[in-house]
């Protein structure tokens, strides 16, 4: 039998989580994958990064990047400002594109890269990464046996401490789109939307509480869904682990399911069920590391020409929920969302 050609990958934006998480723990260990080539604006970042990996081209602009026929697909790790830009450019030159999430700065700039890779052919991915964590997909099997019943509510919280870092691109608006909602709640609403389906209405309040940034860093959405369900997403970046617990909880007529330090980087944590009449259970699912997941979920759609899990319609979707959140909070009003 004739070997499968692995993708190979080229990073656009190789420096901070890219080298961090994706490429170590996603596409370094996939069997699918190879990784090589490196692109980053500044060239005396990429050596140290390309040696660790032993990668032999690097590239400071994305267009060479693009060019290279060795690339098949690209993961965009940059600044939120520059998604659309590149990930049109990536649909144009026929790459495959990963591309970190928030999916871009607002609702029209999402249209326009789906857009481009439908008419270009290629598959997209966005990278909500916490979808393939072990306990989140062990609480989705728990849902659709109907464990719990029928949902009521869920709530996401995601939390950490992020201080006033002087030109700090996540803290700056025109290039971050948002603070703690955009760059932490929007994985909160991913979250539920895969457990409670689509929204109807949303309701949120985003401040700036503790920092002296022009983002905001505390920020609480209410969404009401289509089922009936209500969810609540908070994300703060004012709260200091281990204060914020970072978990999961989903609330049904017969039980919940609820997580504990499950939303985040890493691919730990706990799950715990409760069910009305049943002992307590802590389960444990087998390890999966999220990064490796996301990777590998794009190399089957590549292959099997379908639609990656985190599709950008998925993400299109969680970023119309963002904007309605920033309405909601500066008008005062609740803001229905579209059919």
């Amino acid at each position: 039998m004739k070997a499968v050609k692995p993708i190979g990958w080229g990073i656009i934006g190789a420096a901070g989580i890219a080298d961090r998480r994706t490429i170590p723990e996603g596409i370094i260990p996939s069997p699918g994958s190879k990784l090589v080539a490196l692109m980053g604006p500044h060239e005396e970042r990429l050596t140290p990064i390309a040696k660790k990996y032993g990668v032999s081209k690097c590239y400071t602009k994305e267009e060479d990047l693009l060019r290279d026929p060795e690339v098949d697909a690209v993961y965009i790790a940059t600044p939120n400002y520059l998604h659309r830009k590149q990930a049109v450019a990536a649909a144009e030159q026929g790459k495959h594109i990963l591309c970190e999430k928030p999916f871009a700065m607002n609702v029209r700039e999402c249209r326009d890269i789906i857009a481009s890779c439908r008419k270009n052919d290629v598959k997209l991915a966005v990278g909500f990464m916490m979808r393939f964590h072990p306990c989140h997909q062990q609480a989705l099997k728990i849902v659709k046996e109907s464990t719990l019943g029928n949902l009521v509510s869920g709530r996401v919280q995601f939390g950490c401490w992020y201080p006033d870092i002087p030109g700090a691109w996540r803290q700056i608006p025109e290039k971050g789109g948002g603070g703690s909602l955009m760059d932490l709640g929007i994985h909160g609403i991913d979250l539920l939307r895969m457990y409670l389906g689509d929204a109807v209405e949303v309701c949120a309040f985003n401040d700036t509480l503790s920092m002296h940034y022009s983002v905001e860093d505390s920020s609480l959405v209410a969404i009401k869904f289509k089922t009936g369900a209500y969810g609540i997403v908070d994300s703060f970046f004012n709260i200091p682990r281990p204060a914020a617990r970072n978990g999961l909880e989903l609330n049904g007529t017969k039980g919940s399911v609820v997580t504990e330090r499950t939303i985040g980087q890493e691919s730990t944590g706990k799950l715990r069920l409760e069910v009305v009449g049943q002992a307590i259970k802590e389960l444990s699912p087998p390890s999966v590391n999220i990064y490796r997941a996301e990777v590998e979920d794009l190399v089957r759609a590549i292959r099997e020409d379908s639609e990656p899990l985190n599709s950008g319609q998925e993400a299109l979707k969680d970023q119309e929920i963002a904007m309605a959140a920033y309405k909601s909070s500066s008008t005062g009003r609740n803001i229905r969302l579209r059919p």
